[in-house]
C-alpha cells in the first residue's frame, strides 16, 4: 500500500472520530498534518517509513541536582531543599516534514534535605522553594514542518522574545509547559507566530496546572539593527467568570558593532486591560535598556515600569518565566497593586572559562501612596562554569533589603548550587 492512500485511510478515520470539544483546534490540526504528510513528496523527508523515523530518533538525558536554601527575616523557618531533575527526551526523525516528541520530567528531594514549603501544601512553617516532588510528562507533540511553515499539537515549551510575557520557566525544576496548538510561518527575516492554549502545565507538580482559552500572537522582522516585533497576548482562565488578561505591545532589540565596542539596546511598550467579575483595569508596560561590550565585559543599564491603575492593579505577566526578572530573590512575582518601577544596573563577563554576573535592583512604586513608595533593593551574584560539553556547575545568591513596611516585604537571602549534566 502506497504512503498517499495510508495517510488517505488513516485521515479519514481520524477525521471521522474527531468529537468537537473544547480541543477542537487540536483534532482539526491533527487532521491537516495527515492529509499534508500523504500529499508530501518523498524527496521532502529523510526517512522512508515510520519504523526508520522512529529508529533514527535522538534520545536525551537532562540531570539537574541543586540545593537552594532560604532566609527570610519573619516568623517563617529557613528552608532547604536538595533536588534532583530527570528530563529523559526523546525526538523522532523526520517523516514527509512530520515529527514527534515525548518528554518526562521528574524531580525528587535528595538525602532528606527537604525542610521546604514545596508551594503545593507541604511544611508551610518553612519559607517557599518552588521544587515539589513530581513525576509527569512534560512534552508530547506532534509536529509538521514545510516550505517555512510549523506547527506543532500538543504539551510543549513555549518561549517567546526574552519570555517577559510567555516563557518557561526554566529555572525551576519543573519547568512550564502549554496544552496547545501553536503555528509559525517564517520566511526570510519575517516571521508570524500563533498559538491557542488550553492548559497551563505550571511548575506546582500538576495541583495548581490551569485550563485556559489564551490565545498568542507575535509577528516579527528581523533588520539590520534588530529585531521589531508586535504582539497580542489575550489571556483567560477557563472558568464561569469574567478574569481576562488582554495585552497589547511592541518590542525593539538589538546591538550593532561600533570599532570594538557592541552597542546594546531595547525598547518595549504594552498596554493592559483585564477583567473581573465585578471590575475593569487599565495600565501599561514599558522596558528601556542600553548596555555596551567591550574588553570581555557587558554593562547594562535598565529601566522597567509595570504600571498600576491609580493602585488598585499592577500590570500582570502570569504566564513569563518570572524569575528572570525584578531580581532572583523572587519578590515580585505578583506585580504589587502599586505597581513596581525596577532600575537597575548590571556587569557580566568571563573567567577561567566561566561566566560571572553582578546586578543591582532599586524598586519603587509606580503610584505611591502615604506608606509604600520605596520597595527595597536587591543585589544578585551568579557564576556557571561548564566542565566540558557535558557537565556544568554553578553557584548564584541573592540579597533582599526590604523598603517601607507598608509593602508587606521583608529583607530574604537565597543561595543556590547546582550541578547538570546532558547527555
Amino acid at each position: 500500500m502506497n504512503n498517499k492512500l495510508l495517510a488517505s485511510q488513516v485521515t479519514d478515520k481520524a477525521c471521522q472520530n474527531s468529537v468537537v470539544t473544547k480541543k477542537w483546534a487540536l483534532s482539526a490540526l491533527t487532521c491537516s498534518l495527515l492529509l499534508a504528510m500523504g500529499s508530501a513528496n518523498a524527496a521532502d523527508t529523510n526517512v522512508n517509513t515510520v519504523a526508520d523515523a522512529i529508529t533514527q530518533g535522538t534520545a536525551k538525558v537532562d540531570l539537574n541536582l541543586r540545593y537552594e536554601s532560604v532566609d527570610q527575616d519573619n516568623a517563617l523557618k529557613d528552608a532547604d531543599a536538595l533536588t534532583l531533575r530527570t528530563r529523559l527526551t526523546f525526538a523522532t526523525a523526520e517523516y514527509y516534514g512530520l515529527s514527534a516528541l515525548v518528554e518526562f520530567e521528574d524531580s525528587r528531594s535528595v538525602a532528606g534535605v527537604n525542610d521546604y514549603n514545596d508551594a503545593i501544601g507541604n511544611n508551610t512553617d518553612y519559607s517557599v522553594i518552588a521544587d515539589p516532588e513530581t513525576t509527569e510528562l512534560d512534552q508530547a507533540f506532534l509536529q509538521y514542518k514545510r516550505n517555512g511553515f510549523t506547527a506543532k499539537a500538543g504539551r510543549q515549551v513555549i518561549a517567546i522574545d526574552n519570555q517577559r510575557f510567555i516563557g518557561h520557566v526554566g529555572w525551576r525544576q519543573d519547568r512550564q509547559t502549554f496544552d496547545a496548538v501553536t503555528m509559525q510561518y517564517a520566511i526570510n527575516d519575517f516571521s508570524v507566530d500563533y498559538g491557542y492554549i488550553y492548559k497551563r502545565n505550571r511548575i506546582f507538580a500538576e495541583v495548581k496546572d490551569i485550563d485556559s482559552k489564551d490565545h498568542v500572537i507575535n509577528a516579527s522582522y528581523n533588520f539590520g539593527l534588530g529585531k521589531l516585533s508586535a504582539y497580542s497576548y489575550l489571556l483567560e482562565e477557563d472558568t464561569n467568570i469574567d478574569n481576562g488578561i488582554d495585552t497589547y505591545g511592541i518590542r525593539f532589540a538589538g546591538a550593532k558593532d561600533i570599532d570594538k565596542i557592541k552597542l546594546l539596546y531595547t525598547l518595549e511598550y504594552a498596554t493592559q486591560d483585564t477583567d473581573t467579575e465585578t471590575t475593569s483595569y487599565s495600565t501599561d508596560y514599558m522596558l528601556g535598556e542600553v548596555g555596551v561590550g567591550f574588553s570581555g565585559l557587558t554593562v547594562k543599564l535598565g529601566y522597567e515600569l509595570l504600571g498600576s491603575d491609580d493602585g488598585e492593579y499592577g500590570f500582570s505577566t502570569p504566564l513569563a518565566t518570572l524569575h528572570a526578572f525584578n531580581g532572583w530573590a523572587d519578590q515580585f512575582l505578583a506585580t504589587p497593586n502599586q505597581g513596581l518601577v525596577d532600575t537597575y544596573v548590571s556587569i557580566g563577563g568571563s573567567v577561567v572559562g566561566g561566566k560571572w554576573a553582578l546586578v543591582y535592583h532599586d524598586f519603587e512604586a509606580d503610584e505611591s501612596s502615604a506608606t509604600v513608595n520605596d520597595l527595597g533593593d536587591e543585589i544578585d551574584a551568579v557564576f556557571s562554569l561548564p566542565i566540558d560539553k557535558h557537565y556544568t556547575v554553578g553557584v548564584k545568591y541573592a540579597s533582599y533589603s526590604a523598603g517601607d513596611a507598608g509593602a508587606g516585604k521583608v529583607d530574604a537571602d537565597k543561595v543556590w548550587l547546582w550541578a547538570n549534566a546532558k547527555f
